[in-house]
């Protein structure tokens, strides 16, 4: 059985960077032809994809956010991590972290975690 954990700090100061790491059991994240998102959800509004980490190694971000985003992976922990710099107050949503098979839908998700923005 596959489980997604995210973790990191619910608050975030604007301008600091928010970091966030998804860390993953019952599956490798370096096999199986999955990539590993991230997603959030800004409250009121729908999800947003920020982007993925594959199997290979090999990351895409959403171009509205690609200036920002970085997403890093440590197969030693089977782990990968969210960095998105210079946030603001928008940038307030629950954030999640989730798997999909190449040419396929999410099926694996983390329960979310709130991360907001503010001093």
């Amino acid at each position: 059985q596959v489980q997604l954990q995210e973790s990191g700090p619910g608050l975030v100061k604007p301008s600091q960077t928010l970091s966030l790491t998804c860390t993953v059991s019952g599956d490798s994240i370096a096999s199986n032809f999955y990539y590993w998102n991230w997603i959030r959800q800004p409250p009121g509004k729908g999800l947003e994809w920020l982007g993925y980490i594959s199997y290979k190694g090999a990351t895409a971000y959403n171009p509205s956010l690609k200036s920002r985003t970085s997403i890093l992976r440590d197969t030693a922990k089977n782990q990968f991590t969210l960095q998105l710099s210079s946030v603001t107050p928008e940038d307030t949503a629950v954030y999640y972290c989730a798997g999909n098979p190449v040419a396929g839908y999410y099926d694996y998700w983390g329960q979310g975690t709130q991360v907001t923005v503010s001093s």
